[in-house]
């Protein structure tokens, strides 16, 4: 038996944790979000279950050691939360769920930029109020425009497919190019800086790296075309915020969607309604009116939540028969 200490749990986290759970497996729920100050509360456990809001950084890490945890399970694709040099160190396993809402991600980001461009956040608040007025609601066709991917991984590569079935021409950048893939789907794969230029929309679909830290900049949006759209579903920290926020007031970008922000940790997935909001930042960008904001929930699907659940609990279930995991990668 495995006893695992569940962190920052949400109702939909414990709905579908509940519903795949297995005898192998004894989850104990957990509100707080695990940092160094919270890790001595999985005392008794054999793993911990943490998701990107979580800390877990070598002090945490340290604690979580003389608690005897020796396994460490992201419910999500991303890790740049965790301290893998020193869990390494330490002899804790860590997995991820690499694929589990690629679909889903790379569709929420289409809605993104559908609501963005077509304005339909306030046709709908609008009609509400039954102001059936048209003015100030003109969008572009996406048909026959340039949609440029940064980053062609499995969610990358689903979002440009989406983007030519609407008709949209797509070039790519990556590191490491597919060119198999880019030939069978009539993709091109460019230099990042022509992408930026000839791109009318820009989606990122690439992980939290040192090199990838702040990759759009005040350099690089200075190269995007003039009223480009911005999408990024991605990670907060690849866009330097400050940056963003003066480009928006120079009128260069067309419009910008975000699932992520640069400093979402606690404020993301927080009801904050009853508060004064006091990241300046954040509520700078919300002023805009071309500035759409999700609260990092792209991957929130049934199939995604049901994938998540599914394989975390199986890869738990195998550690305890000291069999190797499925669908995840050890990081």
């Amino acid at each position: 038996m495995i006893t695992l200490a569940f962190y920052d749990t949400k109702p939909y986290d414990k709905k579908y944790f509940e519903a795949a759970s297995s005898p192998e497996v004894s989850i104990r729920f957990l509100d707080c979000r695990l940092n160094a100050g919270t890790a001595s509360t999985a005392a008794e456990a054999d793993a911990v279950c943490v998701f990107v809001s979580d800390n877990v950084n070598a002090a945490c890490l340290q604690t979580l050691k003389k608690q005897g945890i020796r396994h460490i399970a992201l419910r999500c694709a991303g890790y740049n939360n965790v301290d893998l040099k020193a869990a390494r160190e330490l002899g804790i396993t860590v997995t991820r769920v690499p694929a589990y809402s690629t679909h889903a991600i790379a569709e929420h980001a289409l809605a993104l930029l559908l609501t963005l461009n077509r304005k339909i956040h306030k046709a709908y608040n609008r009609v509400r109020e039954f102001n059936f007025s048209l003015n100030g609601l003109i969008g572009f066709d996406l048909h026959g425009k340039t949609a440029g991917i940064v980053g062609t991984g499995k969610i990358g590569k689903i979002a440009a497919r989406i983007l030519r079935g609407l008709g949209m021409k797509v070039l790519a950048y990556d590191p490491v190019e597919d060119a198999a893939w880019a030939k069978e789907t009539g993709i091109e794969y460019c230099a990042f800086e022509r992408l930026l230029r000839e791109s009318d929309v820009v989606s990122m679909h690439l992980p939290l790296l040192p090199q990838t830290h702040h990759l759009f900049n005040e350099k690089t949006f200075s190269l995007m075309k003039q009223g480009a759209y911005l999408i990024n579903t991605s990670r907060g920290k690849l866009v330097d915020t400050k940056a963003l926020i003066e480009v928006l007031k120079s009128g260069k970008l067309g419009g910008v969607g975000l699932d992520v922000y640069e400093e979402e940790e606690g404020v993301f997935y927080e009801d904050l309604s009853g508060q004064v909001l006091k990241d300046d930042e954040l509520s700078r960008l919300l002023t805009f009116p071309n500035v759409l904001i999700t609260s990092h929930q792209a991957f929130l699907t049934h199939e995604g939540l049901s994938k998540i659940a599914q394989v975390t609990l199986e890869n738990l279930s195998r550690l305890s028969q000291g069999k190797e995991f499925i669908d995840a990668t050890t990081v």
